[in-house]
């Protein structure tokens, strides 16, 4: 289709947050942003229902008839080449587990059998963009790594997401890897901070940027980043030799405070004799809008459709 609009959608925790971008030229259109917010403990039509709100309001203004499809930056678990929500002991979106999402979708937006919904992993949706418009566009080899609530990454190679192989971690991803005394996805998320915080000082806090608010004035707030920093380049450099990566993007709420933990995590790499590339995503909320786009787009699809199972 020439002059082809496909709708991206980025279903976070508790929002779905959606755009339309032209196919031509790569660009979100502007005007087109529309934001909910989602009870993830609501029912399955409640979600539904918001998720169908925001999608129509990005369709309303655009020529519904240049509409190619929409592709979902979707989180796990759930069965991406079929659409079907296998949300359960995760404390979201549980509601909808066995819920065929592309037909309640399709019957809520009127959309015929013909318009494609299509699905990919987040953090890896997130990747595929940086790698297309991005910080990474002018590289072969890439990690992303998107870091909040979870510990989210893909391995990149021109673009298409690498699943398997000697040279990534096993589903294309390192979450659920092996680290200290549990997984990296206890270290490098919201909570391993919020855990230590509590354990060096005794207090509770909200969140990250409750830390990092306070680490001029706070020594083990300061000490807290630099651990970070230092055990992230640690876990990281194995991978970052193993598959050769040019470049590594960093995205996310965490990545908000990379001026308080980038200077160890630096370290942590030469430490290890790795020297790459590391930028702060420009696309930030976009990028993972953008990757779902591009599902759309049938040449990358080609390359893409065959892996979402290993997902």
């Amino acid at each position: 289709m020439r002059n082809a609009i496909a709708i991206g959608a980025d279903i976070g925790g508790s929002h779905i947050f959606s755009a339309a971008i032209d196919l031509s030229n790569h660009q979100l259109i502007g005007g087109t942003v529309s934001e909910q917010k989602i009870d993830n403990k609501g029912s399955s039509e409640e979600i539904l229902t918001g998720w169908s709100t925001a999608l129509d309001k990005t369709i309303s203004m655009i020529d519904r008839g240049r509409l190619a499809g929409i592709g979902f930056a979707m989180p796990g678990p759930f069965d991406y080449p079929n659409g079907i929500a296998l949300f359960k002991r995760v404390e979201k979106y549980e509601s909808l587990y066995g819920v065929d999402v592309s037909s309640e979708i399709r019957r809520r937006l009127r959309l015929s059998a013909g318009v494609p919904i299509r699905y990919i992993n987040d953090a890896t949706s997130f990747a595929i963009a940086e790698a297309w418009i991005g910080k990474a566009s002018q590289s072969e080899r890439v990690i992303a790594l998107t870091l909040g609530t979870g510990f989210g990454s893909a391995f990149l190679l021109k673009g298409v997401p690498v699943i398997d192989g000697d040279t990534v971690p096993g589903s294309g991803c390192v979450w659920h890897l092996p680290f200290r005394e549990g997984i990296a996805d206890d270290y490098f998320s919201t909570r391993w901070f919020i855990r230590r915080y509590k354990e060096k000082s005794g207090q509770t806090v909200a969140g990250v940027k409750d830390i990092a608010d306070d680490v001029a004035v706070n020594p083990v707030a300061k000490s807290l980043f630099e651990e970070y920093g230092i055990s992230m380049g640690s876990f990281l450099s194995p991978w970052i030799e193993k598959f050769g990566a040019e470049v590594l993007v960093i995205g996310g709420n965490i990545a908000n405070s990379f001026h308080l933990f980038g200077e160890q995590l630096k370290s942590g790499l030469s430490g290890k004799n790795i020297t790459i590339e590391i930028h702060l995503s420009e696309l930030k909320e976009n990028a993972a809008v953008i990757g779902g786009a591009r599902l759309i787009d049938e040449d990358y699809w080609v390359k893409v459709k065959d892996l979402l199972s290993k997902m």
